[in-house]
């Protein structure tokens, strides 16, 4: 360790230790002051100011406590000049400490999770650091010692600090001079006019400052741009995804007026290149397995014959099914405005579409996410496929190459080596977000069923030789593999859609992963534009979009009255290979991640009496609790069915039900469902009260004779 850090080390050392002993606390009571002020003002203080200085340098209890006690002894305007310089010196003092002995580690240690951070503070920090002290949520100490372990600049730091805390100390010294100036302690001194309003500014401070920092932030983003005195629409929604229908379906019902925006088709992603195609396609994939599988039922029906024509004719009738579900026709007759155009956002309050300017209260930009397309060698000589593009295709591929191993690849690949493909899988992982028992379940089903999967493999180059294309792939010790394949399916994940809608020209920013920034209420820089689904992330599902949807409409037409945080705290997952893996709250590797000290409960379908009967005995629910306790942290069922029985588990934890009442909750037999109260069997088995069972069973034992 540097010699300064050291030496810093030190000196807090002695810092603290004198407080200790010199009974420290002595320097928070009035007394000491009023005292030495009666001989010694000017020395009163400089004492003072020394000590507060000190307090808050080094983070000591009592800093709320001296300010009120510069107001008592000096009266308001010289404590308020003593305490505003004192409290911003200490705080810089703070803030050095902190960053001479811990940023360098921090930093280095947390480089991956800090870099949108730093960015942040890099970019606005200053305005970060005076909203924290304008609105005292956090405590001061606390934010000195983080604020050290940012990029902000010292001088930045202490002149922030001192304007943004100034109101807060004006506040408390003013209710340390009102207490200051009661000469006798009786219901009417204390009851003076003065005190009741220091009292009255305490309270009502944090509300002030929030409704002074938000007309702050609004003037900072609307600068420039001139609001229209009318509008067309309350209410503009870019997109008709998942997101995007369900804004404008609640709109509507909330009798508002809304414009629903799509430039392609209704229903985005979901409805004509996503959920709906694709489990159609696993339905279809999964009935030549049952078809394999009839003899262990004693029933003989031959080798399966696919007609992949046929196959995708069906999935797309699935989607016309649909389609009225999320029609135009359906949208106009609830009341909803539908415009079929590329909309682009000329300001805050106006979105152009076919030529048209639409004025609009509020917008919300639902435009979800494309597939993301990686920057390789040769890819683009090759006609690849999507999870957009598949759907295209009339005959089975010979050999498909499968690029991801995640949700979609793994999907796909099953349900194209069942009906008939020969698939190869590559990817770094199998199911990465997923705990490796879950994932390893998923990988000897891909591989029994014939799909080669190569993991720890990376394809840096295609390439065309004698009519065969060709993929390069390495690994991690730079073994080379060449694959020949005849059609490849990128599946690398997706990435949020937000070109050509003017939000360079706004300064909407995004994050890193491309999905726009936006706040605890989904709203962008701007106020009135909110974002939700694909396009704000965190999550990519259709009934996260549909989540978020409600926060982001609710909070877009009534957030001047009131305003709701967006819930993320219990959501579901499901990837539907065969078996299903679905999950919820933490995963184990999340938990040891984060730290956080937890249980694990499990119980195997194999014991299951309706998957033996269903000849689906295998996989496993798995709960993770807080230790010693039944409050479910996270859960993860792999397994027939698994989409479905995860429900139970979700609403437990959404109401905060233990495994106690699943256990007592009566559950048909025989079902798939069972399988969560058996789980809570075994986690009550695991934590019964042994010493009470002995005393029963001697209490039993007595009773025979």
């Amino acid at each position: 360790m540097p010699i300064k850090k050291i030496a810093i080390l030190i000196v807090i050392a002695l810092v603290v230790a004198a407080y200790l002993l010199l009974d420290g606390q002595q320097y928070l009571h009035p007394h000491f002051y009023q005292a030495l002020y009666a001989e010694q003002p000017r020395l009163t203080a400089a004492v003072y100011f020394v000590i507060y200085v000190v307090a808050t340098g080094f983070s000591l209890p009592g800093a709320a406590l001296l300010t009120v006690i510069g107001g008592m002894i000096f009266g308001l305007w010289t404590g308020v000049l003593l305490v505003s310089f004192a409290s911003s010196l200490g705080a810089t003092l703070a803030f050095v400490v902190s960053r001479l002995l811990l940023r360098d580690w921090v930093q280095a240690r947390f480089s991956r999770y800090l870099g949108v951070v730093n960015r942040g503070i890099e970019k606005d920090g200053a305005f970060y650091l005076f909203s924290l002290r304008l609105i005292p949520v956090i405590p001061f100490w606390v934010i000195n010692l983080v604020m050290g372990l940012m990029p902000i600049p010292v001088w930045r730091f202490y002149w922030v600090s001192q304007l943004g805390m100034l109101a807060g100390t004006i506040v408390y010294v003013n209710a340390g001079a009102e207490i200051g100036s009661i000469e006798e302690l009786s219901a009417a001194s204390i009851l003076t006019p003065g005190l009741l309003l220091s009292f009255l500014l305490l309270a009502m401070f944090p509300y002030v400052a929030r409704a002074l920092l938000d007309a702050i932030k609004r003037r900072r983003a609307y600068r420039g741009y001139t609001r229209p005195a009318n509008f067309d629409r309350n209410l503009a929604v870019i997109g008709a995804g998942s997101a995007g229908l369900v804004s404008a379906y609640i709109a509507s019902a909330l009798k508002s007026g809304v414009t629903l925006i799509e430039k392609q088709r209704m229903g985005g992603d979901c409805l004509n290149t996503g959920c709906v195609p694709s489990k159609s396609l696993i339905r279809a994939s999964r009935a030549v397995k049952e078809i394999q599988r009839a003899a262990a039922f004693g029933i003989d029906v031959g080798t399966p014959s696919v007609d992949f024509a046929r196959v995708m004719g069906r999935v797309k009738k699935v989607i016309r099914q649909v389609e009225p579900h999320d029609s135009i026709e359906r949208y106009s007759s609830l009341g909803v405005d539908c415009v079929q155009g590329d909309a682009s956002i000329c300001s805050p309050w106006e979105v152009m579409v076919n030529g048209q300017v639409i004025t609009t209260a509020n917008i919300i930009i639902a435009s979800g996410a494309s597939p993301r397309i990686p920057q390789i060698p040769g890819l683009d000589q090759i006609n690849y496929l999507t999870s957009e593009t598949i759907w295209e295709l009339e005959a089975l591929p010979q050999h498909l190459l499968v690029m991801g191993a995640g949700p979609i690849g793994c999907e796909l690949a099953q349900a194209m080596q069942r009906l008939g493909a020969r698939v190869t899988l590559v990817g770094p992982h199998l199911l990465p977000r997923e705990d490796e028992d879950a994932a390893q379940q998923v990988l000897a089903v891909l591989q029994d069923e014939g799909v080669e999967v190569l993991l720890g493999y990376r394809i840096g180059e295609f390439d065309t030789r004698g009519g065969e294309q060709v993929a390069l792939a390495t690994d991690s010790d730079g073994n080379r593999r060449e694959i020949v394949f005849d059609q490849v399916l990128v599946a690398l994940g997706r990435q949020a859609r937000t070109g050509n809608m003017g939000l360079e020209k706004l300064e909407i920013e995004r994050n890193p992963d491309g999905t726009l920034v936006v706040d605890e209420y989904l709203r962008t820089r701007f106020p009135n534009i909110y974002a939700c689904g694909d396009v704000a992330g965190p999550y990519q599902f259709t009934h996260a979009a549909a989540h978020q949807a409600w926060y982001a409409t609710v909070n877009a037409l009534f957030g001047r009255f009131k305003k709701f945080k967006v819930d993320y705290r219990v959501m579901p997952r499901v990837t539907f290979t065969d078996p299903e893996i679905a999950q919820v709250g933490l995963t184990e590797k999340m938990a040891r991640e984060q730290g956080i000290e937890y249980e694990v409960t499990r119980y195997g379908l194999d014991d299951l009496d309706r998957a033996m009967a269903e000849n689906s005995a295998s996989g496993f629910v798995k709960v993770l609790t807080m230790p010693g306790k039944d409050r479910i942290l996270g859960a993860c069922i792999v397994g027939a069915h698994a989409g479905e029985l995860i429900a139970e588990l979700v609403l437990a934890m959404k109401q905060g039900i233990g495994l106690k009442k699943i256990l007592g909750t009566i559950h048909s037999y025989p079902t798939m469902s069972e399988a969560n109260k058996f789980a809570a069997g075994n986690w009550q088995k695991a934590h019964s009260p042994e010493r009470l069972l002995r005393w029963v069973e001697k209490f039993h034992r007595w009773q025979r004779h």
